[in-house]
């Protein structure tokens, strides 16, 4: 296995700084028991009157479900640990765990679901917009874009391999429309949209600002629908998320520039302006922007921390359905903070290049961590290939700012 060669490389086995109390998302007892509200909310609360020693006799912490370790887990540095024994069940749990409820997201542009399991963990659900081998016409703009369900589960593999480890667990899902959708929603709303297609495929479209039609419908074969399931972030109630404008965002108009088009010495700007100003923010946005321009993600508009951690900690790379639309062109512009600040973290550099060695061919180690994911394959092979191409030119911006 490749991919166990790369985690047992020493560019992979840095050690993070030691994780204090402070460092931790929650801080939890692990002799706690937890129990989950049953008002119907999702929140869990410490029962403190609980016994040490559970009947079973485990411990506590060993009774959490997977989703709970996971949240439990989080801290400063990391959104989850390189070696997480914990990773194969969560993406096993995302995958084939019974699906109590399904409603709809509000917000976005396109429709997509939160799916509650009996443990009360949840999942944000994609559906499948389009095939595997479609490509983005070159005519559409970034923001009119599908989403795409195999981008998302892309995506959290490649952020893996990169050792960022910023997004949250991703599986891919088969779905039966009637089952885990219609019958099971007590969304009205969504409820109101479901319909039988001409074909005899179950079909629904669901409220939303703009793919949300009866031309636009998801349809089943004749119900089953293919999707990506994240496993969701702890609630903003108990985890509080701060949201970021990226100084790199684009205008979102038709034919208006954002300045850092126009202006070439733009990153001296950003420079000034907190966060960037001092610490390790900018280099995480460029961390960022080398994952976006690999997978071709024009639509980084915004990102997130844990507000707990102030500015001194990772960025989470939420949101990543426009990645891999197309694998026969490279849109440069993406690079637009390496090439203008010439700055990025050394680790990041040093594995990259080693992302490009043989050995460790980054499109080999992605192929590899997405054929044990329940809808593979779950990319095209072109859209593999331009991987390996961008990492080159990644190398080269990076090269030429060494040798300016």
């Amino acid at each position: 296995s490749k991919l166990a060669s790369l985690f047992k490389h020493p560019l992979y086995n840095i050690p993070i700084p030691e994780v204090t109390e402070k460092d931790k998302l929650f801080v939890v007892n692990p002799m706690e028991k937890f129990s989950l509200r049953s008002s119907g909310s999702d929140e869990w609360v410490s029962s403190s009157k609980a016994e040490t020693l559970l009947p079973t006799g485990k411990t506590a912490y060993d009774t959490y479900p997977a989703w709970l370790k996971f949240h439990v887990g989080i801290n400063r540095y990391e959104l989850y640990p390189r070696r997480d024994p914990l990773m194969p069940v969560l993406l096993w749990d995302l995958a084939t765990q019974r699906i109590v409820s399904s409603v709809q997201k509000t917000g976005g542009t396109q429709l997509k679901l939160i799916m509650t399991f009996p443990n009360y963990g949840q999942a944000l659900f994609k559906p499948m917009k389009q095939t595997r081998d479609q490509e983005t016409p070159a005519d559409f703009f970034y923001f009119s874009d599908f989403e795409r369900h195999n981008a998302e589960i892309a995506a959290f593999h490649l952020d893996r391999i990169l050792d960022f480890r910023r997004i949250p667990p991703v599986s891919g899902r088969l779905v039966n429309i009637t089952k885990e959708i219609r019958d099971i929603t007590t969304d009205k709303k969504l409820a109101k949209t479901f319909f039988i297609s001409p074909a005899g495929n179950v079909c629904f479209y669901g409220e939303c600002s703009y793919y949300c039609s009866t031309e636009h419908a998801l349809c089943g074969k004749p119900d089953q629908l293919e999707g990506s399931m994240a496993a969701l972030l702890p609630d903003k109630t108990l985890a509080k998320r701060r949201s970021w404008r990226s100084p790199w965002r684009r205008s979102y108009h038709k034919s208006r520039k954002a300045e850092w088009e126009l202006n070439p010495n733009y990153c001296a700007q950003v420079r000034e302006m907190p966060p960037y100003d001092r610490g390790h923010r900018l280099l995480d946005l460029i961390d960022l922007t080398v994952l976006d321009f690999l997978m071709g993600n024009m639509d980084r508009h915004h990102y997130e921390t844990f507000e707990k951690f102030g500015n001194d900690t990772f960025l989470l790379h939420l949101d990543n359905g426009r990645g891999f639309g197309t694998h026969s062109r490279d849109e440069m512009s993406i690079l637009a903070p390496l090439q203008q600040c010439c700055s990025i973290k050394k680790s990041t550099y040093l594995r990259l290049q080693l992302l490009a060695t043989q050995p460790y061919r980054l499109s080999d180690l992605l192929r590899e961590a997405l054929a044990t994911d329940p809808l593979a394959p779950v990319l095209a092979e072109p859209h593999l290939r331009a991987l390996d191409r961008r990492l080159g030119k990644v190398l080269a911006v990076v090269g030429h700012c060494l040798a300016g």
